[in-house]
């Protein structure tokens, strides 16, 4: 389970870090540190994004 400053750093790396959603290869898109969210990119396809709790992200 991941926290939002742990989601915040790896927006912020500048490294690729593997990152899943229920499992599922995802690409951190933004961070709402205030409200504990992310918009994630579920795969490679650019159109595929949800916005989810922090904390249903893996490392």
């Amino acid at each position: 389970m991941m926290d939002v400053k742990r989601a915040k750093a790896i927006y912020d790396s500048e490294d690729t870090i593997a990152v899943t959603l229920e499992g599922d290869p995802v690409w951190i898109e933004s961070v709402d540190e205030a409200n504990g969210m992310a918009t994630v990119q579920v795969g490679s396809r650019p159109g595929n994004t949800q916005t989810v709790r922090v904390d249903r992200l893996e490392e």
